[in-house]
């Protein structure tokens, strides 16, 4: 059974996300996938190793939900959403992406969400996986420990609460992105 196999378009997707904006920013909440983190870690019990997980779990457990959600959201888009081509689902990727992928020894880019020729168990312990996976994983935990905040807490919530910080984050974030899209990934795919 396929749901859709188009994303939703802006004029519907950007209003719930306003919504949603208004309604945390109307009973003082904020959203962000790191603060969920903390949370589910204080719940399992890392307030005894660090201060940094001595919260108030309890006030916090409303946005569990969101965690909850993006897994469902996963596992419906994976299973449910993605366009139909031929016998494999295909995520809709330009020609010149596509080309470009293969050119760097990717096998069928935009099979799926992420490319399970990196990430699975047997890429894990190559140079290639170390560096994206473990390198990379440690560098996105130091990065939202560092910035105070992930890039949904910032770009979405920070900048809806008009926060500098917020602002220099998402700056930093695209620059970032940039850099290692166009310089880094290139000569890792290749590994």
């Amino acid at each position: 059974m396929e749901l859709i196999s188009q994303p939703w378009p802006w004029y519907v997707a950007g209003p719930l996300i306003a919504i949603t904006m208004v309604l945390l920013l109307l009973f003082g909440k904020r959203l962000g996938v790191s603060s969920n983190f903390q949370t589910m870690c204080t719940i399992a019990g890392a307030d005894k190793i660090a201060d940094y997980f001595k919260i108030d779990w309890k006030k916090r457990i409303w946005s569990l939900v969101f965690i909850a959600g993006s897994i469902i959201g996963g596992f419906i888009a994976q299973n449910y959403m993605m366009g139909e081509n031929g016998e494999h689902k295909q995520i809709a990727l330009s020609e010149a992406t596509t080309l470009n992928l293969e050119s760097y020894g990717m096998a069928s880019p935009g099979h799926d969400y992420e490319p399970i020729s990196i990430f699975n168990w047997n890429n894990l312990f190559t140079t290639q996986g170390l560096i994206i996976i473990v390198l990379g994983g440690f560098l996105i935990g130091f990065g939202t420990r560092w910035a105070n905040g992930c890039t949904s807490g910032h770009a979405i919530s920070g900048l809806s609460n008009l926060q500098l910080p917020s602002l220099i984050a998402v700056i930093g974030f695209f620059i970032g992105g940039l850099i290692v899209t166009w310089f880094v990934l290139p000569s890792l795919l290749i590994l």
